[in-house]
C-alpha cells in the first residue's frame, strides 16, 4: 500500500509518517514547498506522479485566532485546498481521510457530541473545517472523516510545550477552566489512524485520548508530572479574551470508533506522561 500524507511536516503530519514507516508502508510526504493543495493543477499532477492507494490529508490553516482576521486565506486552504485534494482522490478511485475539528459544534451543553450532532461552528476556523467536510463527503465516494481536539505532540507548538515554557518564567499560569475536551497526542492519534486507513470502513468518527478536562485541569496536570512548582489559575472564558470564541463543550463521543471494531486511544493523562518522557 501506498499512501500520500498532506501536511507531512507538520505536529500530526509527521507523526503519521514515522507511524507509516515502523509498518513498512510506502509513504509519500506532500507538503510545502513540494505542493500547494491551493493550486489544483499542481496537486493533481502531484497525485498521479504518486500513484497511492490513499491519502490521509492533515495539511490545513490551524492558527484559530488568525483566522478571524485572515478569513481569505485560512479559506484557501481549509476549504478550497482541501477540495482540490478530494476532487484527485475522486478521479483516480483512491480513499480519502479528512483530518476534522471539535470546533464544527456548537459548544453548547455537557454532553459529548456524536458524530451526526448538529453543526454549529462558533468561530471562522470550525466553519472552515466543516467547509472542507462538506466537500470530501460530497465529493469522494471512500472518504474518512476524523475529528481531533487539544492535539500535542514533539514537533510544532502546542499547549504542552506551552506551559512548560511559560513555567520557567512565570511563578503562575492563568488559564481557563470552562473549556471542557479531551487532549489529543499525535503519537497516539497516528496509529490509529494508520489502522483505519488500510479498511473500508469509511464513515465519520471521533478520536481523542480518553477522558475529560478543562485547559485549567490540563495544565496543572503538566506541573506536576513535569514536577514544576508553578500555581495553575483558573479563570472564565469571559475573564481570558482571544480574537476567536472557543466552545465551551469539546466533549466527543468515540460510539462511532466502537461500531467499527477500533480501539480507544490510551487516558489523556498518561498521553501527557508519554509526551513528557520522550520530550526531556
Amino acid at each position: 500500500m501506498k499512501i500520500i500524507v498532506t501536511g507531512s511536516n507538520g505536529q500530526l503530519g509527521s507523526d503519521i509518517m514515522a507511524e507509516l514507516c515502523r509498518r513498512g508502508i510506502d509513504a509519500v510526504g506532500a507538503d510545502l514547498p513540494e505542493i500547494d493543495i491551493t493550486d489544483k493543477v499542481k496537486v493533481d499532477s502531484f497525485f498521479e506522479e504518486a500513484n497511492a492507494d490513499a491519502v490521509i490529508h492533515c495539511a490545513a490553516f490551524t492558527n484559530v485566532d488568525l483566522a478571524e482576521t485572515e478569513k481569505e486565506l485560512c479559506e484557501k486552504i481549509n476549504v478550497y485546498g482541501t477540495t482540490n485534494i478530494a476532487n484527485a482522490c475522486k478521479k483516480l478511485g483512491i480513499k480519502m481521510l479528512y483530518i476534522s475539528t471539535d470546533y464544527v459544534f456548537s459548544g453548547d451543553g455537557n454532553e459529548p457530541f456524536e458524530a451526526d450532532s448538529p453543526k454549529k461552528p462558533c468561530n471562522f476556523y470550525g466553519l472552515s473545517k466543516l467547509s472542507g467536510e462538506n466537500a470530501v463527503s460530497e465529493i469522494c465516494d471512500k472518504y474518512f472523516i476524523v475529528r481531533i481536539s487539544w492535539v500535542f505532540g514533539e514537533n510544532g507548538k502546542n499547549f504542552v510545550k506551552t506551559m512548560l515554557r511559560l513555567s520557567k518564567e512565570h511563578n503562575e499560569i492563568t488559564v481557563v477552566d470552562d473549556q471542557i475536551g479531551s487532549p489529543t497526542y499525535t503519537k497516539h492519534l497516528s496509529k490509529l489512524l494508520c489502522d483505519m486507513i488500510q479498511t473500508e470502513k469509511y464513515g465519520i468518527y471521533h478520536a481523542t485520548n480518553e477522558g475529560y478536562c478543562s485547559w485549567a485541569e490540563f495544565a496543572a496536570k503538566i506541573m506536576e508530572l513535569s514536577k514544576s512548582e508553578t500555581r495553575i489559575i483558573p479563570v472564565s472564558s469571559s475573564e481570558y479574551k482571544t480574537a476567536a470564541i472557543r466552545p465551551l463543550n469539546s466533549r466527543l463521543s468515540k460510539k462511532s470508533l466502537d461500531e467499527n471494531g477500533f480501539e480507544h486511544l490510551p487516558c489523556w493523562q498518561d498521553a501527557v506522561k508519554e509526551f513528557l518522557l520522550s520530550d526531556c
